[in-house]
């Protein structure tokens, strides 16, 4: 088997913290596959990159919703003589209502790219992630700490997230495998709009910029550590999440959500 050059695997990396941990990981020195839906955005951001006098990152654009997504972004990277030495599970998205009232098969699909192809591109490249020492970084959310009626899919999907995480840390640790969740709060991108999220909604001291939390993310992979949560304001709310009686941190969460859900 001829040798495979390592990259960095790095999906919904077209905008917000996935472009922003592209810059990262290539100022950091890797070579990168970059994974999103939107071909046009892709080459923006590997121009960018490259521009910065970096090597040209390679592009996979895909919809990470289709059943095959994962197996095609396998058979892309063999190829091209490409294996993954990180893989970077970015993507996902979330929609803001009652689960009842919000359209359900936008929410199947929510499952499919926030639950089921992070589970198979975080399994499907172990041998070649232990080979290299390498690592996954899985991005969570801090609402992985709580149910979240008002967003009921998108936290469950992200509290699955986190506990696969965690186990896969355990799991894989003796192989040489990092395995770490990042959990930010709000972070100002496209995400909010696609969620239905209104500008200002959430408080300013849970808020973070999509490079700081990249850079958080970095920094907890290459040290090792389990579960990142940027910013302070989330550290606090995820205890508080853990001590408080669920029944309360329902309505909490509950609250923060629109006030017109049914």
């Amino acid at each position: 088997m001829p040798d495979l050059k390592p990259v960095a695997l790095i999906t919904g990396a077209s905008a917000g913290i996935g472009a922003a941990l592209a810059g990262v990981f290539a100022d950091n020195g890797h070579a990168l596959v970059l994974v999103a839906r939107r071909a046009p955005q892709l080459k923006m951001l590997a121009d960018k990159i490259e521009e910065r006098g970096h090597a040209r990152p390679h592009v996979i654009a895909i919809d990470l919703a289709l059943p095959d997504a994962a197996a095609r972004i396998e058979d892309e990277l063999r190829e091209s003589g490409l294996e993954p030495r990180f893989v970077v599970n970015n993507a996902g998205f979330g929609l803001m209502g009652a689960a009842a009232s919000l359209d359900r098969k936008q929410q199947l699909s929510m499952i499919d790219v926030n639950v089921r192809v992070l589970t198979d591109l975080s399994l499907r490249f172990v041998e070649s992630l232990a080979r290299h020492n390498g690592g996954i970084l899985n991005v969570a959310s801090v609402a992985s700490f709580m149910p979240g009626p008002g967003m009921a899919v998108y936290h469950a999907t992200k509290a699955y997230v986190l506990s696969f995480s965690e186990a896969l840390h355990r799991e894989l640790a003796h192989r040489g495998v990092r395995v770490t969740a990042l959990c930010p709060g709000p972070v100002e991108t496209e995400f909010m709009a696609r969620a239905g999220i209104p500008e200002n909604h959430f408080p300013h001291l849970l808020s973070r910029t999509a490079l700081r939390v990249a850079r958080d993310g970095y920094d907890g992979l290459m040290r090792g550590k389990r579960v990142v949560l940027p910013g302070s304001g989330n550290k606090i709310a995820a205890l508080l999440a853990r001590l408080l009686p669920r029944r309360l941190v329902l309505g909490l969460t509950r609250a923060a959500t629109r006030s017109d859900l049914k």
